[in-house]
């Protein structure tokens, strides 16, 4: 009796049993993976298998081994430019933003009705500005007629205007500055979701519990009952700050001055799509993907201790 029951719990275990089972569901879930799988896996598969070969598309992929990774790291020196400038934009521009994002949705969350949502629009607005680069290049404008040339030789703190997105120097922190202004986006608006789900239940109990100050319920409470979509935002804004690309091409060029706005997307795009490189390409985009990933897998392992 003991060795049937073990034998059906076994069963029971088995990935076939549970699709028989729950096949409903699998069914309802299909149209989803297939896409998933089509038009995401298969296409990161596909350019990891490409990344080893010599391939410009209107020929047969050739088999290279690691021929691109050695180039790429050991013999490129514009991506070793646009590497550190990547990891510069990651370690600023990310945690920065998501603690802004998580700031600015606690805030506009006290407010009430009508008010919350049209706060909500006005910080979300310049993410999906279709006219955000129009704007700063009014501004950044390198002459006296730009806004911030200006300004600034209207208060004499400059003698003459500046080329600003032509002078090395201050590319980077410009572009800096413009991808913190456009980041409150897709995660600002979960944080925002999140925390007008937390159960207010758990605010009396913290308070029956010494909890004392709104800071104190923001770790204690507020962050844990939030954490997946602490977790969301997370992959969102480190998936932002590593993508960095359409910034640089609109305001600096590609390829920018001396290099200086280069990130790891804008020399993938430049090897695949202006020199059809698309071995090497998938390389870059192979490296940016093992990046992107253990940054998450860091990240989530630190989120787990939000309130602990």
């Amino acid at each position: 009796m003991a060795n049937k029951k073990l034998t059906i719990a076994k069963r029971q275990g088995t990935l076939r049993y549970q699709i028989r089972k729950n096949k409903i569901s699998y069914v309802m879930l299909a149209p989803y993976f297939i896409l998933f799988f089509f038009f995401t896996v298969l296409p990161v598969l596909m350019s990891i298998i490409f990344s080893f070969t010599d391939f410009n598309v209107l020929e047969m992929p050739d088999f290279v081994g690691w021929k691109n990774y050695i180039k790429l790291l050991l013999e490129d020196d514009i991506f070793m430019v646009s590497l550190k400038n990547t990891l510069l934009f990651a370690v600023v521009t990310g945690p920065i933003s998501y603690i802004l994002c998580l700031l600015f949705a606690w805030i506009i969350n006290e407010f009430k009705g009508k008010l919350r949502a049209f706060l909500t629009l006005i910080f979300y607005a310049p993410s999906i500005s279709g006219n955000a680069y129009v704007v700063w290049n009014l501004i950044l404008t390198g002459d006296r007629y730009g806004y911030l040339n200006g300004l600034l030789l209207k208060y004499e703190i400059i003698n003459e205007a500046i080329l600003w997105m032509k002078t090395a120097k201050f590319v980077l922190p410009v572009l800096i500055v413009v991808q913190l202004w456009l980041s409150l986006g897709t995660g600002f608006l979960a944080f925002i979701a999140g925390l007008q789900t937390v159960d207010k239940s758990l605010y009396e109990a913290a308070a029956i519990d010494g909890v004392k100050n709104r800071w104190q319920e923001l770790w204690f409470v507020t962050l844990p009952a939030m954490k997946p979509q602490l977790m969301f935002g997370a992959v969102m804004q480190i998936t932002q700050s590593f993508a960095v690309a359409d910034i640089s091409i609109n305001l600096a060029g590609n390829p920018s001055i001396n290099y200086a706005g280069a990130t790891v997307v804008t020399h993938l795009l430049d090897y695949g799509s202006t020199r059809f490189e698309m071995g090497y390409a998938s390389a870059i985009a192979t490296i940016l993907f093992l990046l992107m990933v253990g940054t998450n897998k860091l990240v989530q392992n630190m989120l787990r201790r939000v309130g602990d």
